[in-house]
């Protein structure tokens, strides 16, 4: 999702959506430890940035 998209969401739904892609992360990054293999690693990294993307624009509404 790029920065773009994530700045024509509303407050909630930023939230929400922060929440949901922070918990499928922390779920594959405990698949990861665990051994179990993880279908696209890359996707881990993708995930991550999202979510700081996402938080960033959450921040910068709050900074105004």
């Amino acid at each position: 999702m790029k920065a773009n998209e994530v700045r024509e969401l509303g407050a909630d739904e930023l939230a929400q959506r922060i929440r949901e892609k922070a918990k499928e992360l922390a779920d594959m990054r405990l698949k990861h430890k665990s051994g179990s293999a993880v279908d696209k690693p890359v996707r881990l990294r993708t995930m991550r940035r999202e979510v700081a993307r996402m938080k960033t624009v959450q921040n910068e509404r709050r900074a105004k």
